[in-house]
């Protein structure tokens, strides 16, 4: 397998996957195993427990999360977005791209490693499928250029077959997230003619899933995802990486009859970093573009370090200046000082989500219009009112102005304020207030919403009144 490893300084110019002529090498990386790798599987059973049952998770009967980009319709943990909620989903973009840029700068690709689609479906499930069907790296080698026997067609049908069934699965989950659970069981339910749309998204999810984990696999991290090629601009000196300590590990040299040279480095150059890479790489050759900090070149060096009766941890995650200062700690003062912004920015997502109200009034002074004298020594304005019901219950509102005794509110038309579930309503309404309540021109006044008697929401609006001229004093 050596043969298809680039070594020296090729690594620069070059890929692992990609040969002189540029033809696709395929990757056979080593069965992984050992602590990080135990690890990240109960990462993965989390993440895929997570994502499997979010589809059947409900909050009062409304799905938990929802991107139903058709309809326009989105719910959050349980709280839906409507597309006046469009500010807080920008600034919540917005908190999102500071929050994995400074991630990055300081954790570097551990999401990449731990937490990405593509690597927990491609090494933890079906890679498992692979090592189980067709054995491990070698055996994988030798099975596909071998000739096509009949264990061998068994052996490739079977995988594949599988792989399309997961696929099915997991196209099936994701409609589940765009249209509900309840949508995908019409869809499916019914023949392809009744619903075209909703049959042809599940194919095509089905056909790019498939061809992406059977075919092109690690060529989306190293080609086609825009946040691999950025790393080279986040990532510096003081980033949390998977690193080689070269201090220790150099010079190499091979051991001999069970011994080794005091006088050369602890790395033994036997490549089985190199072997478990799933991208090829050799990461003693430093941070690569390829790397997706997934820890088995660790769980490998850890391994031979441990026959060789010599300490865990030549290749480690660390920072390059950690490693050349020899301050192995992880958690610096900088990288605590970084977790606490990035803590503050995901509660600030939270934040705007959990208080944004569910009843949302604007209210606006009829443009063109003054004050109206009312009989009963009263002065009335016109408002245009618009009112967004942002749940999906329906609710009966009563408006009251706030601390002013004698105010009332009369919408135009004397119809009520029934609001259906998200639906949006607009009105024209009269706000009286007694001559005695308006001290000046422009009066701020607070308008209450309530609900069964209850203030759901207050807001702030000017009553235009009469000019009031001060007397002048007589001297």
């Amino acid at each position: 397998m050596e043969d298809i490893y680039k070594v020296g300084e090729q690594y620069r110019d070059t890929l692992a996957t990609v040969d002189e002529k540029g033809k696709r090498v395929w990757i056979y990386p080593r069965k992984p195993k050992g602590h990080y790798h135990n690890l990240r599987i109960g990462v993965a059973v989390l993440l895929l427990t997570l994502f499997f049952a979010g589809p059947f998770i409900r909050l009062d009967g409304y799905p938990f999360f929802l991107f139903n980009v058709f309809e326009r319709r989105f719910i959050i943990m349980g709280v839906p977005l409507w597309p006046q909620d469009f500010h807080i989903i920008a600034l919540a973009m917005i908190s999102m791209v500071v929050f994995v840029v400074l991630f990055t700068v300081i954790y570097g690709r551990i999401w990449c490693g731990w937490a990405c689609p593509q690597t927990i479906f491609m090494e933890m499930v079906f890679r498992k499928i692979e090592y189980l069907i067709e054995g491990d790296a070698p055996k994988q080698k030798k099975l596909n250029e071998g000739p096509w026997t009949g264990k061998k067609i068994f052996k490739k049908s079977l995988k594949h077959f599988i792989f399309i069934l997961i696929a099915l699965l997991v196209s099936h989950t994701v409609m589940a997230y765009i249209i509900g659970i309840d949508g995908v069981k019409e869809v499916v339910s019914q023949p392809p003619s009744a619903h075209w749309a909703g049959f042809a998204g599940i194919m095509a999810f089905t056909g790019i899933f498939y061809f992406i984990f059977s075919s092109f696999r690690e060529q989306v991290c190293v080609a086609v995802c825009p946040y691999g090629r950025l790393q080279g601009v986040f990532i510096g000196n003081h980033t949390i990486a998977v690193i080689y300590d070269w201090l220790r590990g150099e010079p190499r040299a091979r051991m001999k009859k069970g011994k080794k040279d005091e006088t050369k480095g602890d790395c033994i150059d036997c490549k089985m970093c190199v072997y478990a890479c799933p991208t090829g790489i050799d990461i003693r050759n430093g941070t690569q573009l390829e790397c997706v900090n997934c820890t088995a070149c660790m769980d490998a060096c850890d391994a031979v370090m441990d026959r060789i009766e010599k300490p865990r941890g030549l290749i480690k995650y660390a920072s390059y200046d950690g490693i050349k200062s020899g301050d192995h700690r992880i958690f610096t003062t900088r990288v605590l000082a970084y977790s606490v912004v990035l803590a503050v920015l995901v509660f600030s997502i939270f934040y705007m989500l959990l208080t944004r109200p569910e009843i949302e009034a604007t209210i606006l002074k009829v443009p063109g219009q003054l004050y109206q004298e009312q009989p009963g020594d009263r002065i009335s304005n016109l408002y245009n009112i618009q009112f967004l019901n942002k749940t999906y219950e329906d609710v009966d509102l009563k408006l009251k102005v706030k601390d002013i005794e004698g105010a009332t509110i009369r919408r135009v038309g004397d119809e009520g304020l029934y609001i259906r579930g998200g639906e949006r309503i607009d009105g024209v309404f009269f706000i009286e207030l007694p001559k005695s309540a308006v001290k000046k021109m422009k009066t701020k006044i607070v308008v209450q919403l309530i609900e069964d008697g209850k203030v759901i929401d207050e807001v702030k609006t000017n009553f235009i009144g009469p000019l009031i001229i001060p007397k002048r004093s007589k001297k």
